[in-house]
């Protein structure tokens, strides 16, 4: 729900847009999970993992929605998803070209580029130029759901633990009621009951917009082949099958295309649920069937989609700021699945100094074409995706032991001549 929350907050759209986009989202949570469970002649991974409107998109929809609006957002998603389609049915071909040190260092850069939006919330806004934005009571409201988090997820057990997100923003939206930041009138005018329309916004198709979409939906491509083995490995104790591989991705793409229909943002698979298939070791098809069912019964509901966007900024910003924490240290862990090599290091240095400097400062690429600006300017992961994948390409691959033995090489000496020797015929 925290995505078109955000997404929202960009794009400008009226309330009952706002409350539309949401509700859409958390049906398109509910179908997708359904759909990859039980799967559908080629499409679905028919694994135990839950789908839904990811983080990982957030920073390239607000770029390309802050450009283009939610109509700009949804013709490039309508082609992303076609192209997600396109990348599963090659994914067996062409799967070496992603290994660990890209998919991790756009992971990565995916996290660092969340931080200023969960920091705007805390203080009380998207919009810095907000009423009352960096309030001290805004960034109470931020830091007290903050430390609710902090305490569930760390000195919590069972399902106290595996719940420090939702127990954090009930905390924060119980302290916000007093201070008079919750404004329930969305709820009293929402109904009970609604089915979601086709085609409830208009679709606008911009290059710029398309190129940055299409790069992030083959990057996300790559996370849910992570997603996926790590559910098989440790829920399942054995390896994700080709089947499930490419049946995953080509659901995805169909499953992202066909929400696209409806208003609905991208969809991907949540990691988090992967930690939870993990320590759970909970991988009954009756389990998940449930999860979808509640989760899809919700989405018909404008109510409860309502009751979503009386969340306050700061509610959402100090529980959000640790999951984009998360998603960093994911990066991490992807990172240091290779070898760190001097030819590794590289790579991630030169993608997050490219994306995050670019990003810091618009400005210096002022005098690019303007197609270039419009792909690039705010979305830091396109930039981090193309630099970390061509220098992946390009650089020569060595191991530690290669580059060790490069270096305790004795430099080679040149033959003497037969000056030197102090030959002379004469």
């Amino acid at each position: 729900m925290t995505p078109p929350l955000i997404v929202a907050g960009v794009v400008g759209v009226s309330p009952a847009e706002k409350l539309q986009l949401i509700q859409v989202a958390i049906l398109a949570s509910g179908a997708c999970t359904l759909f990859h469970l039980y799967g559908l002649w080629k499409f679905g991974a028919r694994l135990p993992a839950i789908f839904g409107v990811g983080f990982a998109y957030v920073p390239t929809l607000i770029a390309v929605g802050s450009q283009y609006g939610i109509e700009g957002i949804l013709g490039a998603q309508l082609i992303g998803g076609i192209t997600m389609v396109i990348v599963g049915y090659f994914i067996q071909f062409i799967r070496h070209l992603f290994p660990p040190v890209v998919a991790g260092t756009v992971v990565l850069v995916i996290g660092l580029s969340l931080y200023d939006i969960a920091i705007r919330y805390i203080a009380g806004s998207g919009n810095v130029n907000a009423e009352g934005f960096g309030n001290l009571s805004n960034w109470g409201l931020g830091l007290l759901t903050l430390i609710a988090v902090l305490l569930a997820s760390q000195f919590g057990r069972g399902i106290i633990k595996l719940s420090a997100i939702i127990i954090g923003m009930l905390v924060g939206y119980l302290a916000a009621i007093p201070l008079g930041m919750i404004d329930l009138s969305p709820i009293h005018n929402a109904p009970w009951l609604a089915v979601p329309k086709a085609m409830p916004f208009a679709m606008e198709f911009h290059s710029a917009a398309i190129i940055s979409m299409v790069v992030i939906c083959v990057i996300n491509s790559v996370q849910t082949i992570g997603d996926l083995s790590a559910t098989s490995v440790a829920g399942m104790n054995r390896e994700l099958s080709t089947k499930e591989l490419t049946g995953g991705l080509l659901g995805n793409g169909l499953t992202t295309t066909i929400s696209t229909l409806f208003g609905a943002l991208p969809t991907s698979t949540y990691s988090q649920n992967v930690g939870i298939v993990a320590i759970t070791k909970v991988v009954s098809r009756t389990v998940f069937l449930l999860a979808g069912i509640i989760v899809l019964v919700a989405g018909f509901s404008p109510k409860f989609s309502a009751l979503m966007t009386t969340i306050p900024y700061p509610v959402i910003g100090g529980a959000t700021i640790t999951v984009f924490g998360m998603i960093t240290v994911t990066g991490i862990q992807l990172l240091i699945k290779d070898e760190m090599t001097a030819r590794n290091m590289t790579i991630v240095g030169l993608s997050l100094a490219l994306s995050l400097g670019i990003a810091s400062e618009p400005a210096a690429i002022e005098q690019f074409p303007e197609t270039f600006k419009n792909v690039v300017s705010g979305a830091p992961i396109v930039i981090a995706a193309l630099s970390a994948f061509l220098l992946n390409l390009l650089l020569p691959r060595k191991t530690l032991a290669e580059e060790a033995a490069e270096r305790d090489e004795p430099p080679t000496t040149a033959t003497p001549s037969a000056a030197a020797t102090g030959s002379d015929n004469g």
